[in-house]
């Protein structure tokens, strides 16, 4: 009886709902899988016929006939090879996030998940109903276990794979990008291969969908719960692994992964890429002001599309200092872009002389702060209609957070890059792009954070420091801690309040923000679903 198989795991960047496109990429991985790379199996991601999450589109009947009729047409191409592919399986009990093992014109096994997930980013229960039997079938004559994403994640299913004698396990996963996922996805796959005392083949998509970024990170967990081989992170693989089930798997000799900050830039540029090339805009708009986040946005946009479809706007006003305009300039230079400046003092001084008899008697506030980056906001609009291109937002977590932005001003655009991304994080982000090649004027780096909306203007008039406010933030946000537990963190007890009514004061203008790349398991976004009509403050 043979113990050896060679499983090639497709890493592959798919599209929601463009399902010819992404059966060719099937039916093409397959051939190569087969041809050139002399694979017994492939197994492709979960729904990967559909692409992930495909949402309500899994509600409209004819969306679920085009993928059959997609799986129908894999199946009569392909021949010569096992073919695990994910798709969504219509049935008179309902709908089942499935798969099958196809070979030679029939699918042979079929498997349907039994645990849905139903919290953060995932809303499976809402579409899918839960399967209750494992799947175990033979591969050249080897007992093979499937199971699907979280299913892996509670003992059970595995367990019953290895109970009906599976000698290893195949997991078609869609698994999105967070900072510490793939540390948590290998604990979890060790316990599940120590446990039941089998080799795990993990294979996981990659690519940029709205705001989610899934990162790959394919693997092979040996029987002794150790990484044996690893596709890696955000690259559109086919990755071949020799399984020999008379021996343990070899540990991979790979034992250096990225740290944080690269694994997160790298997020942050494969999510803008594919949001603006699956959308088809020609190119980006960015607002440059000589700010920190604004200069990190564009050096992300860049190494995302490229110079040529990146274009900087630099946008003056009666408060924008000259050390501004230089860092602006000399970051446009470094990054070889195209850029234009246009003042923004002759459509705000008709906006005040048009307001003047209804401001009569009132003194100057946060009103004409906010006019000030509204007039901003008509100009990258205004450009972006023109053009076709689309504007990046350029706010960070921290100020979405306390709603330190203007609604229909800077809050003003299509895709908001680091929607995700603390503050005290963005500089870390910043110098890390700069150990890359230095773009980032080092001035920019030092500056004390600005808005330049009213004279010698600093974001800490407003907030706490920073290193103070994205502290009280990650309690808040991403612990879910109460106002006492912060507090008891040594943190004074008057800033904490604030910043918690900021948070919920500010809920109306999260509601109406731009979509951004999410790196944080409590993004806003799908993962924060606060009504807007709330007195609870914890």
């Amino acid at each position: 009886m043979t113990t050896k198989l060679r499983i090639v795991l497709a890493q592959l960047n798919l599209c929601v709902g463009d399902i010819q496109s992404n059966l060719k990429k099937h039916i093409e991985a397959a051939l190569t899988a087969r041809d050139q790379l002399a694979a017994d199996v492939i197994v492709f991601p979960e729904l990967s016929l559909t692409g992930y999450p495909p949402e309500d589109l899994l509600l409209r009947p004819s969306f679920i006939q085009a993928t059959q009729s997609a799986l129908q047409q894999f199946i009569s191409e392909v021949k010569g090879i096992y073919c695990l592919v994910a798709y969504p399986q219509s049935t008179p009990q309902g709908l089942y996030n499935a798969c099958s093992l196809i070979h030679n014109g029939s699918i042979i096994a079929h498997y349907a998940k039994q645990c849905l997930p139903n919290y953060g980013v995932f809303d499976e229960a809402r579409y899918f109903i839960p399967a209750d039997k494992p799947c175990v079938a033979l591969v050249k004559d080897i007992p093979v276990g499937i199971v699907i994403c979280e299913d892996a994640w509670s003992p059970q299913p595995i367990q019953q794979t290895a109970a009906e004698g599976a000698r290893l396990v195949l997991i078609p996963n869609a698994s999105p990008f967070e900072t510490n996922k793939h540390e948590q996805r290998l604990r979890v796959l060790a316990a599940r291969a120590k446990e039941n005392h089998l080799p795990i083949l993990y294979v996981n998509n990659v690519g940029g969908q709205d705001e989610l970024v899934f990162d790959g990170g394919s693997m092979l967990v040996n029987e002794k719960g150790e990484l044996s081989q690893f596709a890696g992170f955000f690259n559109e693989t086919l990755f071949p692994i020799d399984i020999d089930l008379a021996a343990t798997q070899p540990i991979s000799k790979q034992t250096t992964l990225p740290n944080k900050e690269e694994k997160t830039y790298q997020a942050l540029v494969m999510g803008l890429r594919d949001y603006v090339e699956k959308n088809r805009f020609p190119g980006v708009i960015v607002g440059a002001s000589g700010g920190i986040d604004s200069a990190l946005t564009l050096a992300i946009a860049v190494d995302a599309l490229g110079k040529d479809r990146v274009r900087a706007v630099r946008m003056p006003s009666r408060y924008t200092t000259d050390i501004s305009m230089e860092d602006a300039r000399e970051l446009i230079h470094a990054l070889d872009i195209s850029s234009e400046t246009i003042s923004i003092e002759p459509t705000y001084h008709a906006f005040l002389e048009s307001l003047a008899s209804s401001f009569k008697g009132k003194s100057p506030d946060v009103t004409e702060e906010n006019i000030q980056a509204r007039c901003r906001a008509i100009i990258l609009m205004a450009l972006s209609n023109k053009s076709g291109w689309l504007v990046l937002t350029t706010g960070n977590r921290s100020e979405i957070a306390v709603g330190y932005c203007t609604l229909y001003g800077d809050m003003a655009g299509g895709y908001a890059v680091l929607k995700d991304v603390y503050k005290t994080f963005v500089y870390d982000l910043a110098r890390y792009r700069n150990q890359l090649s230095a773009v980032i004027p080092t001035r920019t780096l030092e500056r004390a954070p600005t808005a330049e909306l009213a004279p010698n203007q600093k974001d800490e008039d407003s907030l706490p420091p920073y290193p103070v406010l994205d502290k009280i933030l990650e309690y808040y946000l991403d612990q879910s801690q109460s106002i006492d537990e912060i507090v008891s963190r040594g943190l004074d007890r008057e800033t904490v309040v604030k910043i918690v009514n900021l948070i919920h004061r500010s809920e109306y203008k999260r509601k109406q923000a731009a979509i951004g790349t999410h790196i944080n398991h409590k993004s806003f976004g799908k993962d924060w679903r606060y009504p807007l009509t709330n007195r609870f403050k914890g």
